[in-house]
Formats: structure tokens, C-alpha cells, sequence
């Protein structure tokens, strides 16, 4: 690791309003932000390390102890930087600032092809939550803004209102727009059957974690004909993958920051193009850091992006950078964001420690 200084800084930004997570309701998003300092001191390279309560097992009080300890451990020797055994959040945000710290001394971005042409632009998906009114007086304000593809959340209590969302959003927009489920686990798989078979035929892309047991993901697509994509299942459970039907399935959903570290996600990647799957980035509500970060990623493993959940950002009342993170057409354009991913505000940061490396 070619660093001098590193710096731990803890930031809390307000949601623009309330999130529940699994149980967990959240007004603010709380993360670290890591910073390494080349030796020359020309440049300074930024990682996020920032477990969300209800998705991460590992507190953010435990992630900053963890990156405290491997800093301890790292200064002075300059050995090879060791991740493995690193919580999810802690290895990702680490290797993160690793990479983009090499990017800026070698000038060369992270996830670069051959003959370094531009990369595609990638296409977000718009995250509906509501009442189905609501639902739908958002899908027409993402549409004038070019969005195609939307996601809406679907809870054990919510179902109806779902059910009712979909149906009026199919009737209205057909198959001019893309509609995709996240259920996160939340139904048994008579239940899940039940709801699938009550859609319009045809108007759901997939839905993603539809049932509490995910190894019934293949009888649900039976039952059903509708796709499942795996989120959740990929770290819970990682080998259900190789054992699931792939007929059953329509996307690999890869929150970086759970999978624990960026070759895992790769990997993942890698496994999805082969498979003839979707591949579908997408961020924990973290800041303009990571959304730079992983646009670049999403752009760089497929000539074609799917549309990705990094729409997040917009849920956030600041980025953390000195520019807006922008979607014109509802896509993000990695080339500009990456760059502008390294320009971090430190006047939105509280400076927690500081070591020599």
C-alpha cells in the first residue's frame, strides 16, 4: 500500500425523509470515510466504510474498530495490505481508497479496458414506495426524467397496496417501462405463489428475495413462471447459487459492500455475464464516494449495463462531494462521476484519527 498517512473521518447525513430497513427505521445515515495520503503527498484517496443497520451484521462502531486495528497492524512494516477475515463493509471500503490511491498515482481509472474507450453509460432503476397513488405520481415524475425501469418494495403488510401499484402502473405504462419486485425475504412460498399468480402476466421483471427459504426459489418459478433475482442470498448463503435452477432466475443483485470485497463482486460478475443473467449494482444508501466507485464497476463489466439501484443518492440531503451526483436520462455517466467521486467535502466530515502508515 503505497500510503503515508491515512485518515479515519465519521460523517452522519439526514435521509430526506425516514427508511425502515428490515425492522430498522432511520433518519440519518451514519458511515466513516477512510483517506489515504500517497507518499509523495500529491494525492489523497477515499474508501467508504458504512454498515447499514438491519442489512450488515457488523455494527459501525465495530467496522471502525476493525479498520483501526488493521491500520495499527499496517504502519510502518509496508507490507502487502491483508483483507481476508475483514468484515464486509471494512475490506470493501478499505480496498476501495487501495485502488482509487493507485488510480491517482498511476493516472490510469480502476476497471479500465483495453484501449481505454469510453465507457458505457449506466442506467438506474427508480426506487417507488407509497401508497399507489404515490407510487404512481413518481413513476410519471421519474419518467420526464428519463427513467424506463422501476423497483418497488413489497412487505408482508404492504402486499395489497403492491398488488394494486403494479397492476395500475402495467395498465397505464405496459412494456414501455421495466418493473421489478424486492421483497427481502419476507414471504413463505404458498404466499409468494399466491401474490405472483394475482399480477397482470408479464409485468414484473422479477422479484427479488420473493421467499423466506431462497432454496425454494426453483418451485416457486414452477408454480409461477416468474424470476427471482438474489440480493440477500449471496452472502447469507453464497452456495444456494450453484443449486438454484438458473432457468429460475433473472439477476445477480450485488451490494458491494456486503459481499466482501471487490473480487468477490467481480466474481459475481463474472458468474452473472456467463449465466446469461442480469448483473445489478447496487448501494446501501451510502454517498457519492461509493455510488462513483460502483457506477465505474457496473460500466466496466458489461457492454451493456443493466439498470442499477444506485439511485440512492437521491434519498441522502448531501453526497459528501463538492458536486451533485447527477442522472441526466435517468443514467450515470461513470467517465465524469469517477473523477468527481475523488473531490470529497471535508467540511461535512469529523476528523476521528489519524495515522502514520
Amino acid at each position: 500500500m503505497s500510503a503515508s498517512f491515512a485518515y479515519i473521518y465519521h460523517y452522519s447525513v439526514p435521509f430526506q425523509e425516514p427508511i425502515t430497513v428490515k425492522g430498522h427505521k432511520l433518519s440519518q445515515r451514519k458511515g466513516l470515510v477512510l483517506a489515504l495520503q500517497s507518499e509523495n503527498g500529491e494525492h489523497r484517496a477515499y474508501g467508504e466504510i458504512a454498515p447499514l443497520p438491519g442489512l450488515h451484521k457488523e455494527s459501525l462502531e465495530a467496522a471502525e474498530r476493525q479498520i483501526v486495528e488493521t491500520l495499527a497492524m499496517q504502519g510502518g512494516h509496508k507490507k502487502t495490505l491483508v483483507t481476508e477475515g475483514l468484515f464486509p463493509s471494512v475490506r470493501l471500503g478499505l480496498e476501495m481508497a487501495v485502488l482509487n490511491l493507485e488510480a491517482l498515482n498511476s493516472g490510469i481509472c480502476p476497471f479500465t479496458p483495453a484501449g481505454a474507450q469510453p465507457l458505457p453509460r449506466v442506467p438506474l432503476n427508480a426506487l417507488l414506495f407509497g401508497s399507489p397513488t404515490k407510487v404512481m405520481q413518481r413513476a410519471e415524475e421519474y419518467i420526464e426524467r428519463g427513467y424506463r425501469t422501476f423497483k418497488l418494495k413489497l412487505t408482508t403488510e404492504l402486499r395489497a397496496e403492491a398488488a394494486e401499484s403494479i397492476t395500475r402502473l402495467h395498465g397505464k405504462y405496459g412494456n414501455s417501462i421495466t418493473l421489478r419486485l424486492d421483497a427481502n425475504q419476507s414471504m413463505a412460498l404458498d404466499d409468494a405463489v399466491h401474490f405472483a399468480n394475482s399480477l397482470p402476466k408479464g409485468s414484473v421483471s422479477y422479484i427479488e428475495e420473493p421467499l423466506q427459504q431462497p432454496r425454494d426459489i426453483g418451485e416457486f418459478h414452477a408454480r409461477t413462471g416468474v424470476r427471482s433475482a438474489l440480493d440477500e442470498t449471496l452472502w447469507q448463503n453464497p452456495a444456494l447459487l450453484h443449486t438454484i435452477p438458473n432457468r429460475a432466475l433473472g439477476a445477480l443483485v450485488l451490494k458491494p459492500n456486503c459481499l466482501g470485497g471487490i473480487a468477490a463482486v467481480l466474481n459475481l460478475a463474472r458468474h452473472a455475464a456467463e449465466n446469461r443473467l442480469e448483473t445489478v449494482f447496487s448501494s446501501a444508501f451510502e454517498s457519492g464516494i461509493s455510488i462513483g466507485f460502483y457506477a465505474r464497476m457496473a460500466a466496466a463489466t458489461a457492454d451493456s449495463p443493466a439498470p442499477c439501484g444506485l439511485d440512492t443518492y437521491r434519498y441522502l440531503q448531501d453526497n459528501l462531494l463538492d458536486s451533485p451526483v447527477e442522472a441526466p436520462n435517468g443514467e450515470l455517466d461513470s467517465d465524469t462521476l469517477y473523477p468527481e467521486a475523488h473531490q470529497v467535502n471535508l467540511k461535512n466530515l469529523t476528523l476521528s484519527s489519524v495515522w502514520t502508515l
